[in-house]
């Protein structure tokens, strides 16, 4: 049997995991059943062999033995899968009706991945070990021989100087660490270097205010408060307790290994142009800043900024970025709509009902669902494995779509240690149980789990009661952020128990409207100028202030720029198809020139500023004055040349002087002459 070109090998690990050939071939839509084995890794390994061998791409349902796989076969890791079966399905107590799960995971496994984008990071061993005394000396001394310290002492107490310096040593303390590894840069006070005649104790010369040191590596042994945020998730940095020898050791085998080129994932795509954080320095949405644990994410004027190296893929960012400007990339959303359909559909094709999809971070939910299926009941037939790196980076659209599928249940089981990182998924949660609720579905079909038991997590599994079912349904995850979230809740609505038009969503929702007071909108449209999606805009022949509800974010620009403080902001989901086009939310008659007549604004507006200036500003306290705020652009210029008191009036210019008048009065100087007078005299 083959899926999406890939030839399966499968294996019931000597018949402890049953699997039933014909009925997957048909479940799988394939005229040739899967190539069965019992013992595929010992035995039968040289079917493997030949497999690879032939150059096919190869889909092998077992993981427990895949370095033995890639021994016997190097040359075919670039083209094969490994697929659980065993742990995820075989090993249950509801094995035997297990068929369509492992159908629906096989046809997953066979999906095409894109591959994510990768940046370079270069370490050549420069190592920073910041510390105090004897632990701190000693932990350089060892790095010497593999990588090249220097040495920060943070208290500069009785040490014996060493009798051969292979490292530099300096006293001072780092206020400032930035960077990442291969390219830390740290801001040191007062630093002084070690003198070389010092004897019984080490001394340093005179200290220089600030100094910058660059490194590639970090070893922070002061004991105190981590130099960067999120210190466990920034590669090339170890903070390590003084005094744990333990964890000291382990952090200088890590260091002594970050030395050459490495490869790191570019976790986020990001779009400058669709980000929705400022216009005009009034800031709107903050969500991936009020999120991202490693501070890799900063203000850049209308924008954010993401520093990829700094960036640990956490993926919260993405989750609850609204436009669609930080996009995950391993893999995108996309991607994982893909795979939820593939797995959903299959499963609903191969027969299966009541299909439960349990979402977990691959590291931490994997080592929970081997346990239950070792030591206990394993997962039921109806609960469906998803897997994902990280669960931060899960948005709405994605949250939404099992349901929207057919899945009866959604079950997400988060690590607790991680739980703080996680607000914007527990919001993301939040609005998909409002959602729920609100269409009819019912808020239980969404259950959240905090736990690394892996009794509990089977308790719940096993004791989930049954719900209303929903028929199977298909979604083909097309187009970008927006138009995904929109595909997904249309289908929610259009099969909702209770299709109601509007469904009230919490606050921080990436959808609803704004609400603007009308009384006391002025038209001025500074919400239009600072509306970064242009669902607010204006007219071209009228006052008027038009707004697009499917193109509203809630990022709360317009509400931070409206002068006059009349514009809310309400989350809500609506279905109603309205919200496609433009509705006018305010429109008023033009203000026109009291001399002229021609319009040249809103009356409002006009009126609001001459409720603002006249008998305040010293340039408008005469009725006259006032009367100008009430004309156009023309006409207050025409009217103040008509002004009585003619303010510019400068009186009559200087006649220049011509050759004309130096030749009169010449004429005239000799007639003057001629009859004895002395003649006029030169201006």
């Amino acid at each position: 049997m083959r899926l999406a070109g890939r030839r399966c090998l499968l294996c019931t690990c000597e018949g402890t995991s049953p699997l039933d050939a014909g009925a997957l071939a048909r479940a799988l839509g394939s005229a040739e059943p899967p190539e069965l084995f019992d013992r595929l890794c010992r035995a039968e390994l040289d079917a493997f062999r030949d497999a690879a061998a032939k150059g096919e791409p190869l889909l092998v349902g077992c993981t427990q033995e895949v370095p033995l796989f890639l021994e016997t076969a190097a040359e075919a890791e670039e083209r094969t899968v490994f697929a659980n079966l065993r742990e995820r399905a075989g090993w249950s107590a509801e094995a035997a009706a297990a068929g369509p799960k492992i159908a629906a995971l096989l046809a997953e496994a066979a999906l095409a991945i894109p591959p994510t984008p990768a940046l370079e990071l270069r370490s050549s061993g420069r190592v920073l070990v910041y510390g105090a005394g004897e632990t701190a000396l000693a932990a350089a001394q060892r790095l010497a021989g593999r990588l090249t310290p220097t040495l920060l002492l943070s208290e500069p107490a009785e040490l014996l100087p060493p009798s051969i310096v292979r490292f530099p040593i300096l006293a001072g303390r780092i206020t400032r660490l930035r960077g990442h590894l291969g390219a830390f840069t740290a801001t040191v006070e007062d630093a002084a270097v070690a003198i070389p005649s010092s004897r019984d104790r080490l001394r340093f010369g005179m200290p220089s205010p600030t100094t910058e040191l660059e490194t590639d590596l970090v070893l922070d042994l002061s004991g105190g408060t981590a130099l960067v945020t999120a210190p466990d998730k920034r590669e090339g940095y170890r903070r390590v307790d003084p005094r744990d020898p333990l964890a000291l050791e382990r952090a200088l085998f890590d260091l002594v290994e970050l030395v050459g080129t490495f490869e790191k994932p570019r976790y986020v795509t990001f779009t400058a142009e669709l980000c929705a954080h400022a216009r005009s320095r009034r800031v709107g949405c903050t969500r991936c800043l009020d999120q991202c644990p490693t501070g890799a994410i900063a203000p850049a004027g209308d924008h954010v900024a993401i520093d990829p190296f700094v960036c640990a893929g956490c993926g919260s960012c993405a989750g609850v970025c609204p436009t669609g400007a930080a996009t995950y990339a391993a893999p995108p959303p996309t991607t994982l709509l893909e795979r939820l359909r593939t797995l959903l559909r299959t499963y609903h094709a191969a027969g299966g009902r009541g299909a439960v999809l349990l979402v977990y971070e691959a590291r931490h939910g994997e080592e929970m669902v081997a346990a239950m299926a070792r030591l206990g009941r394993g997962l039921p037939a109806r609960v469906i494995p998803f897997a994902v790196g990280e669960l931060g980076q899960l948005p709405l659209e994605v949250l939404a779509a099992p349901v929207a599928l057919g899945a009866e249940r959604l079950v997400v089981l988060l690590p607790p240690r991680k739980e703080p990182e996680l607000s914007g998924l527990r919001a993301n949660l939040d609005q998909l149980a409002a959602l729920l609720d609100g269409l009819g579905y019912g808020a239980d079909r969404l259950s959240v789990l905090a736990s690394e038991d892996p009794d509990e997590l089977e308790g719940v599994l096993w004791g989930l009661p049954l719900v209303a079912p929903l028929p199977a349904r298909d979604l083909v995850a097309i187009g970008g952020k927006r138009s995904l979230l929109r595909l997904v809740l249309d289908r929610l609505h259009e099969h909702a128990p209770a299709p109601v038009p509007v469904v009230p969503l919490p606050a921080g929702a990436p959808l609803g409207r704004v609400v603007v007071d009308v009384a006391g909108c002025t038209l001025c449209h500074a919400c239009v100028g600072a509306c970064p999606t242009g669902a607010l805009a204006a007219d071209p022949d009228r006052p008027m202030l038009r707004f697009k509800e499917e193109a509203c974010v809630q990022c709360g620009l317009c509400t931070n720029t409206c002068p006059e403080k009349v514009i809310r902001l309400e989350p809500r989901a609506c279905f109603d198809p309205a919200i496609r086009e433009f509705t006018v939310l305010k429109e008023e008659e033009p203000a026109r020139c009291v001399r002229c007549g021609k319009p040249f604004g809103s009356k409002s507006s006009i009126e609001r500023i001459v409720q603002r200036l006249a008998g305040t500003h010293w340039m408008f306290r005469s009725a006259d004055q006032i009367e100008r705020l009430r004309m156009c652009e023309d006409c207050r210029v025409i009217a103040e040349f008509e002004r009585t008191d003619r303010p510019f009036a400068l009186g009559e210019p200087r006649r220049p002087r011509t050759t004309e008048d130096y030749l009169r009065e010449r004429e005239e100087e000799e007639r003057a002459r001629s009859s004895g007078s002395d003649g006029p005299k030169p201006a």
